[in-house]
């Protein structure tokens, strides 16, 4: 789109706000995590459900599942599973707080986003130590 400035020159400008123009607030970064979160998760559920298919099917069919899932790519999917679940949960507390009418106001939506982000590398972080500790 075309427009004119202050001085009657012609300026070029976008259709629409893009992505690229604005910086981006955590608050923004915190709710698109949220809904792509949610759909990691239901990936995930995808891994899940064909690992317990395999463990109810033959020991050769779980034993190829295991070793996929040990492999770099399956550690790798696991845990970003285990992260999207820990932002998940943690945000969706979040959201429970803010149905009782709490935690509106802008200092605190930007502490929370900032607490859940180091809160879900803190617990993904602890998930895979005692899974570690647990497994070894």
């Amino acid at each position: 789109m075309i427009g004119r400035d202050s001085a009657g020159g012609l300026v070029r400008r976008p259709l629409s706000p893009h992505l690229q123009t604005y910086r981006w607030p955590v608050t923004m970064l915190s709710s698109i995590l949220h809904r792509a979160t949610g759909i990691a998760l239901a990936a995930g559920c995808v891994l899940l459900v064909w690992w317990l298919v395999a463990a109810a099917g033959s020991p050769a069919y779980f034993a190829f599942v295991q070793g996929f899932l040990a492999s770099w790519l399956g550690v790798l999917m696991l845990l970003g599973w285990v992260a999207a679940l820990s932002y998940h949960v943690l945000n969706g507390i979040r959201h429970l707080v803010w149905d009782t009418a709490r935690g509106f106001e802008k200092p605190g939506l930007n502490a929370t986003s900032y607490a859940i982000l180091g809160g879900t590398a803190a617990l993904t972080l602890l998930v895979w130590v005692v899974g570690f500790a647990v497994w070894r």
